[in-house]
């Protein structure tokens, strides 16, 4: 019969929460041992570990500043922030500068040497050890630098830490005043280059006024002078510009004048020379003349003497009036002249005083020149002077300490070092995961069967029951004990699992010695019993026979002895307090008789018991211990493999089912025993469910136990009476 499994195939038969869970729970016993083991371990190496004290001490710790009036002048900078400033002073803390200072002040190489008694730490395994037990550590957004000391001592771990708190400040105040000494000494060499450098400056000053003559009694001698002639040249252009525009004026109105005609000219210059008076009057009696002479000249003739008259003196009148105007014409051009004569002596004295100007400013700036090199050189000389007293001051009286002790190291109250709560809650969760890692560990070594899954998936067979620990011979127990569900389970999927309808011979094989077999034989052949079937029970295991003890029957007459020729059935077969339930017993196994089972007696006993009896049920001998388990399965109807749980590797049921293939056996299932139902959940509802059952229910199909398969055929079979069984045989 070929089994087709309906579970969940490979791909899904991936790991549950549950899974892990029953895993904990089988394991548990591991896991206790591990984390007691862990968590003792640790709690002891904890108690023998010595104690460490430890002691901190808090600095403020600042950069070394520059000085307060800067080289150059101005306002005092503080520190740039740099970032790796603590770091490089953790470093320095933990320097040889600081550390042998310290180890020589306290002795350190002999104490430890003493303490633990090997003579005398040299200075260079003192220093190792030294570095070992301090741990310089930052407050967070602060220049602060906590140094923490581990000793065995108490008080030495508080005394080293202040003695290398002193040190390291002393150190840098050590430096500090160093590079100040440093620092002056250089000034002072710079400050002899500087005055040397104003010596010369002053020398140029006095020889450059020299050469230009300067006569200097102002502050600022050559920007003074150079404002002067500058004045002087911005008159003299603004006087010759006025002098230009008058003389460009006056050239301009003597061209129109003698552009005019006599008799208009004369009127214009009256016009242009308003405090002319002669040439006003002379007009003035030339027109009295002449209205003179044309009242008289209606009177007169032409040729009166008075007329003649009046006439010559018109005539000298206008003589002298074109005299004047060329007389005013005259002056007026020498004026011009002279207007043009005094410009051009201008324009020469501006040129020379714009020469005068340039030469002046020249000579000017080259005096300014060595004079500013001579200021400058002046305040560099003092600003060096300056520093050097500061830096003199500063070096006497000291400046604010670049290491300030805020918090000295105290001794501690209480062991720093073993962390007893500590260490105990980590040996806790180590046991924990110890534990925990070994019960996988083991369950991932342990090939074994586990899951009903397991053993379908690996012998395409079914698993017709699940039998639990602690389950006894059901015989001598109650008839409604719940452990007698499970093999009432298992009666009721043999009936339904199997197909051949006048198949009655079973045989109940394992492949390794103490899985059960014997057990579920017998308990299995109660149940059929006590559902009124007319049951046979032959203990086939003829080496190792248990079945007659189990009864408290004797082992003899038995099947070696019917087999053998020596007995009739009738003589052999032995009733048991069960009712309908004989028992065949081994017998005795004389040595002659090895390999009777593999017989045609044997044969021929198997087909006489199957027309007397409802269900014969054979215990056999282990399959991987002898020949006759295979024998066995090779004659009877069908094959029960019994498996105990998490006791063989699955590779010895495999080889199992193999055997029993091989000889032409029917393997009808499988049969899960002493399965640890309160260690694991996941048979719960196999065989868990019946021990809640009402008790007058206990002879009750347990639908719910059964495997998917037969789920359909018991559901199809309710109503039916229990002890119906179809193609039963009549009884013996």
């Amino acid at each position: 019969m070929e089994y087709q499994s309906n579970g969940p195939t490979s791909s899904d038969n991936r790991l549950h929460f549950l899974d892990y869970w029953r895993i904990l729970r089988l394991r548990k016993g591991v896991i206790f041992v591990n984390f007691i083991f862990v968590v003792l371990v640790a709690t002891f190496v904890t108690y023998l570990l010595p104690k460490t004290y430890k002691s901190t001490v808090r600095m403020d710790v600042k950069k070394d500043t520059a000085s307060d009036i800067e080289l150059l002048g101005g306002t005092p900078q503080g520190p740039d922030f740099d970032p790796f400033f603590i770091l490089t002073q953790f470093e320095r803390l933990q320097s040889a500068e600081v550390l042998y200072p310290v180890i020589e002040k306290m002795n350190l190489g002999r104490v430890w040497g003493a303490r633990y008694g090997i003579g005398e730490f040299t200075p260079q395994k003192t220093k190792l050890l030294l570095e070992k037990r301090i741990d310089p550590t930052q407050v967070r957004n602060t220049s602060i630098i906590a140094l923490t000391v581990y000793s065995e001592d108490k008080k030495e771990a508080a005394e080293i830490a202040n003695t290398i708190a002193k040190v390291y400040a002393e150190t840098r105040e050590q430096n500090r005043i160093t590079q100040v000494r440093k620092g002056i000494a250089k000034m002072r060499e710079k400050l002899g280059e500087a005055s040397n450098s104003v010596v010369q400056a002053q020398a140029d000053v006095q020889r450059v006024r020299e050469e230009l003559k300067f006569d200097v009694i102002m502050e600022t001698p050559g920007k003074v002078a150079l404002a002067l002639d500058s004045e002087r040249v911005r008159a003299l252009e603004m006087l010759n510009i006025e002098m230009n525009a008058g003389l460009t004026s006056k050239k301009t109105q003597l061209e129109q004048l003698k552009s005019l005609s006599p008799k208009v000219l004369g009127n214009a210059l009256m016009t242009v020379l308003p405090n002319e008076i002669n040439l006003p009057r002379l007009y003035e009696q030339l027109a009295t003349a002449q209205q003179e002479l044309v009242a008289k000249g209606k009177e007169l003739g032409p040729k009166n003497p008075e007329i003649e008259r009046m006439t010559k003196v018109i005539l000298e009148i206008q003589l002298q009036i074109e005299g004047r105007v060329k007389g005013i014409m005259s002056g007026l051009e020498a004026e011009a002249k002279a207007l043009q004569s005094g410009y051009d002596n201008r324009m020469t004295q501006l040129d020379k005083a714009r020469e005068q100007n340039r030469t002046a400013a020249e000579n000017g700036q080259r005096y300014m020149d060595v004079q500013k090199k001579l200021e400058r050189l002046e305040r560099i000389r003092d600003t060096i002077e300056l520093k050097i007293e500061s830096e003199e001051i500063d070096a006497d009286i000291g400046r604010t300490a670049a290491v300030e002790v805020i918090d000295p190291a105290e001794p501690a109250i209480r062991p720093a070092k073993p962390k007893v709560a500590l260490n105990i809650a980590l040996g806790v969760v180590l046991g924990a995961v110890m534990g925990i890692g070994m019960a996988f560990f083991i369950e991932y070594l342990d090939t074994s069967v586990k899951t009903i899954d397991d053993v379908e998936h690996t012998l395409q067979a079914p698993v017709l029951a699940v039998i639990p620990q602690n389950v006894g011979v059901l015989m001598n127990e109650d008839p409604d004990t719940p452990h007698a569900e499970p093999y009432r389970v298992l009666r009721t999927n043999i009936l339904f699992t199997n197909k051949k309808p006048n198949a009655n011979t079973i045989t109940v094989v394992s492949g390794g010695a103490g899985e059960g077999k014997s057990t579920t034989v017998l308990n299995l052949a109660t149940i059929f019993a006590q559902n009124g079937n007319r049951v046979l029970l032959v203990d086939s295991d003829l080496r190792r026979p248990s079945l007659h003890k189990r009864l408290d029957i004797e082992n003899s007459p038995g099947l070696t002895d019917y087999l053998l020729g020596q007995g009739k059935l009738e003589d052999v077969i032995q009733k048991t307090d069960q009712a309908d339930l004989d028992l065949l017993p081994s017998g005795k196994l004389p040595s002659s008789a090895m390999g009777i089972l593999n017989s045609q007696q044997m044969r021929d006993f198997v087909k006489e018991v199957q027309s007397r009896y409802d269900f014969i049920l054979l215990d056999s001998p282990p399959l991987m211990g002898v020949s006759d388990a295979t024998v066995l399965t090779s004659m009877v109807d069908l094959t029960l493999l019994v498996i105990q749980y998490r006791k063989y590797p699955q590779s010895l049921a495999v080889r199992s089912r193999q055997m029993i293939e091989k000889v032409g056996g029917t393997l009808l299932g499988i049969v899960l025993n002493n399965i640890n139902v309160s260690s694991d959940a996941s048979y719960y509802y196999y065989s868990g469910y019946h021990y809640h059952d009402n008790p007058s229910s206990s002879g009750s199909l347990n639908i719910d136990s059964k495997p998917r398969e037969l789920k359909g055929k018991v559901d199809r079979q309710r109503g039916q009476d229990s002890s119906e069984e179809p193609d039963l045989k009549s009884k013996y």
